[in-house]
């Protein structure tokens, strides 16, 4: 892809698709759930495969049918020209990612930290959510996804921090926006926002050798109901799921929480996109799922990752564009999503990611 030049856009459903910056993870097709995600530490992508009586299951089970979808006048979104290459300054530490050029995949083990590791990790979720925070504002009518990019990364750096996507695996850009059907690592462009869009802004930032990450859907002026509605319980599912955090719990009552909510309201929950462990690495142990599974692993005290639900209207099976990054649904429908960075603590959680 030349910068400046408009990207091709092929809609392909794929069966190795990024998930959150990581590695490989292969869905096999035998049940029982448990069985379906594996995962390969180093690996570059997340693979899905399901046969087509696991999908058909699912798609029965969790998607609209396509005649249930309102009608709607919003066109689909289409890529828009890249700005140049943004600098940091050369005083400002990177992430070992960053020189190598390729995605280093999930960690293995657990972020647990000590007195000082937790304190940063609070230094650097503080400031990934008072970067978010500013980035919300900007969300307007005419304002392009880039100009976003361009304000989120000159905040970060004049905090003196690094802004963990820009360099990730050849990710172009500071920060990910994903408007309206976009589910995921969306790249900021010369798309301007409409009225009654929706964007996930998606802010991590590296900051004295730590990594705070961080997202939320906003409303771009005159949102519809429905648009509300879906932004709304996604926020729901993720408070809910937190609440629910102890040393001890088992990881997969996540899953169970996000998904019992999100069925009240016949919302398809992603699957091929997980949370992760956060902190001196951008991705580490333990994967987690934002749907019902058998996953084995319990959470630990001090220990730091992310819950990142992603809900959408309709089909929530996912669809890459030629960039190798925006996922978007294979129907046009809306999805949302939210995130935060915890901390277990003996009490429960603390969310690290809140100004």
């Amino acid at each position: 892809m030349i910068r400046g030049a408009a990207m091709s856009l092929t809609l392909r459903p794929t069966s190795r698709i990024l998930s959150s910056f990581v590695g490989d993870r292969f869905l096999h097709s035998t049940p029982p759930l448990h069985q379906l995600f594996r995962y390969s530490p180093g690996s570059k992508h997340v693979s899905m495969q399901l046969s087509r009586t696991f999908s058909g299951l699912t798609n029965l089970l969790f998607n609209r049918r396509n005649d249930e979808l309102p009608n709607t006048m919003r066109k689909r979104l289409k890529p828009g020209k890249l700005s140049p290459h943004r600098p940091v300054p050369g005083h400002i530490e990177r992430p070992p990612y960053v020189k190598s050029k390729q995605p280093p995949g999930i960690a293995s083990g657990p972020e647990v930290h000590d007195e000082k590791g937790i304190e940063c990790m609070r230094a650097s979720g503080r400031l990934a959510a008072q970067v978010l925070e500013y980035a919300g504002t900007l969300v307007k009518p005419g304002v392009m996804t880039d100009e976003i990019d361009q304000a989120v990364h000159q905040m970060i750096i004049d905090n003196g921090a690094y802004p963990s996507p820009l360099g990730y695996g050849g990710f172009p850009k500071s920060v990910c926006t994903s408007v309206n059907e976009c589910i995921c690592h969306g790249i900021p462009d010369s798309r301007a926002l409409e009225d009654g869009d929706i964007i996930n802004i998606d802010v991590t930032v590296y900051l004295n050798g730590y990594h705070g990450d961080t997202s939320a859907t906003f409303f771009c002026g005159n949102v519809d109901d429905e648009g509300r509605q879906l932004v709304q319980v996604t926020k729901e599912c993720l408070d809910k799921a937190i609440s629910i955090c102890a040393p001890g719990v088992e990881l997969k009552k996540i899953g169970k929480t996000i998904q019992d909510h999100a069925d009240k309201f016949r919302y398809g929950v992603v699957q091929q996109f997980v949370g992760h462990g956060v902190g001196r690495v951008f991705h580490a142990d333990p994967v987690i799922l934002h749907f019902r599974n058998n996953e084995s692993g319990c959470m630990l005290l001090n220990q730091t990752f992310t819950i990142e639900p992603m809900l959408t209207v309709g089909s929530f099976n996912p669809v890459m564009w030629d960039d190798n990054w925006t996922v978007v649904t294979e129907d046009g429908s809306l999805s949302a999503q939210f995130e935060h960075t915890i901390l277990i603590t003996e009490d429960g959680a603390e969310i690290l990611t809140m100004c």
